[in-house]
C-alpha cells in the first residue's frame, strides 16, 4: 500500500476523515474541485483475481464489486476513517473489455468500437470500520463516432501510454473527447466517479456538512 499523499484541508467541509482509494487523477480531481478534503491511499487489491470469481455479475455490478473491494481493502488499516472505492467497467458487444495491455491492442480496440456504442459503468463505495455503509452506480451510453484512421493514430501518437491506464483507452476530459458524437448520461460518470450519489452520501454520513 502506498504512503498517503495528503491534500489541503477545508476547514469549512471537513466533518471526518475521508480516503479515496484510488491513484486516480480524475478522480482526485473531481474531489478537490467539489471542496472535499481527502487523502490517497492506493488499494491493493487483484482486480483480475476479482473479475474472475464474479462472472455471475454484469458489468455495473462488477464495477461496484470492484469499489467495495477498493474500499474495503483500505478500511481495514484505516478503521477510523470513511473511505471512498470506485472502479469501472466497459459494456460492449455483449462482453466486458478491459485495459488495454499496448498501444497496438488500444488501436485494434478503438477500431472495433468506431461506429458503435457501448456502455460504460463507475461504481462507487463507502466504507468505514471495514465494513461497507453503501454503494452505487452510474451508467452512461457513449456512442463513438466514425473517425478515420489518420485521426486514430494522431490520437494515438498523442495520448501515448497514458491511454493504457484507461478502460475504454480515452480519456473524455482530453483529446478523447473527439473520438465521440453522443454521450447519454453524467459527465462525472465518464470521468470515473458517480460524483452527486457520492457527494449525497457523505453529506448523510456528515464527512462533508449538508
Amino acid at each position: 500500500m502506498s504512503a498517503a499523499v495528503s491534500v489541503s484541508p477545508s476547514a469549512l467541509l471537513e466533518r471526518g476523515t475521508l480516503i479515496l482509494a484510488s491513484k486516480s487523477a480524475a478522480r482526485r480531481a473531481m474531489l478537490e474541485n467539489a471542496g472535499v478534503a481527502f487523502e490517497v491511499r492506493v488499494a491493493d487489491v487483484d482486480e483480475d483475481a476479482i473479475k474472475a470469481v464474479s462472472s455471475n455479475l454484469d458489468a455495473a455490478a462488477l464495477a461496484v464489486r470492484l469499489a467495495e473491494a477498493k474500499a474495503l481493502a483500505v478500511s481495514r488499516d484505516e478503521e477510523t476513517a470513511w473511505v471512498l472505492g470506485s472502479d469501472q467497467t466497459l459494456a460492449f458487444d455483449g462482453g466486458l473489455v478491459s485495459k488495454a495491455r499496448s498501444l497496438g491492442a488500444a488501436r485494434e480496440r478503438l477500431k472495433a468500437m468506431r461506429g458503435k456504442s457501448h456502455q460504460l459503468h463507475s461504481g462507487a463505495a463507502l466504507a468505514t470500520k471495514g465494513q461497507i455503509v453503501w454503494s452505487g452506480v452510474g451508467t452512461v451510453q457513449m456512442r463513438m463516432r466514425d473517425f478515420s484512421d489518420a485521426f486514430l493514430d494522431a490520437y494515438l501518437s498523442a495520448e501515448g501510454e497514458a491511454l493504457l491506464s484507461c478502460v475504454g483507452s480515452y480519456r473524455l476530459e482530453g483529446l478523447g473527447s473527439q473520438l465521440f458524437e453522443a454521450v447519454n448520461g453524467d459527465y462525472f460518470t465518464v470521468l470515473g466517479l458517480p460524483l452527486w450519489p457520492v457527494l449525497k452520501e457523505l453529506r448523510r454520513a456528515g464527512v462533508i456538512a449538508a
